[in-house]
């Protein structure tokens, strides 16, 4: 047992949904026809690239730089490039993001671990939701489609106008849960925009790094500052509170 904690808050993508997994079937799903010569190996790295977003689109969204869709579609034909593919034209690109929109939900599941935690956290009597970087009722969506209509509580960049690791976005989460920052544990997989944002906002600061599911943004060597603590799956989160 470690800090006393009787809220915990969580991160939605890759913490308690599976979304690369969904990412990759809806990517096959919606393929154009210059992929169906791509390999098991071809679609696990096309998707990754995908996923990992390594030029910061989806952080140019959250900056209100580019739109969601846009983002989206600027991840994709980085991908194709990557891929040695030719990027769609603006009609192809619509279609495609109007196809991957309407087919992604079908694949939302929640992570095997995130159930038994529920449970566990309810049983102590310990309140939880949820704190994304995405719109609200978008991710409200999302939880309802991978069988997480439990979580009640969720907050998203719509919600207070920020997002993480803006302290205001995760002190929302905790104030809903009718909690206080020093009483309240925050997991999520991104180490910095996670792990040290909820730190440096004053709550327990989690980071999720899945032994068997490494997150897309996961970075090799990372160090992790003594004020975050590190946890391999869910189920370990209940040694920390």
């Amino acid at each position: 047992m470690g800090r006393s904690v009787d809220a915990v808050l969580f991160d939605i993508d890759e913490t308690l949904i599976d979304l690369q997994a969904a990412m990759g079937s809806t990517l096959q799903a919606v393929s154009a026809t210059d992929l169906t010569h791509f390999s098991a190996a071809d679609w696990e790295a096309y998707t990754s690239l995908f996923a990992a977003d390594p030029q910061g689109h989806y952080d140019a969204y959250l900056a209100g730089r580019v739109g969601f869709a846009d983002q989206r579609v600027l991840r994709l034909q980085h991908a194709r490039e990557e891929a040695g593919l030719a990027p769609l034209d603006s009609d192809a690109a619509r279609a495609w993001n109007d196809a991957y929109e309407q087919t992604l939900p079908q694949y939302f599941q929640a992570f095997d671990d995130v159930v038994p935690l529920l449970d566990a956290l309810e049983a102590r009597g310990i309140a939880y939701g949820a704190v994304s970087n995405n719109v609200h009722d978008y991710q409200r969506a999302k939880l309802d489609a991978a069988g997480l209509e439990r979580i009640k509580v969720l907050v998203g960049i719509d919600t207070v106008g920020v997002a993480k690791p803006d302290p205001a976005i995760f002190h929302e989460g905790v104030r809903l849960l009718g909690s206080t920052p020093q009483r309240s544990a925050y997991v999520g997989d991104n180490l910095v925009v996670d792990g040290i944002g909820a730190a440096n906002a004053g709550l327990l600061g989690v980071w999720l790094d899945r032994a068997d599911n490494p997150s897309p943004v996961r970075t090799d060597g990372a160090v992790v500052p003594p004020e975050v603590s590190s946890i391999a799956s869910l189920g370990e989160l209940l040694d920390l509170v």
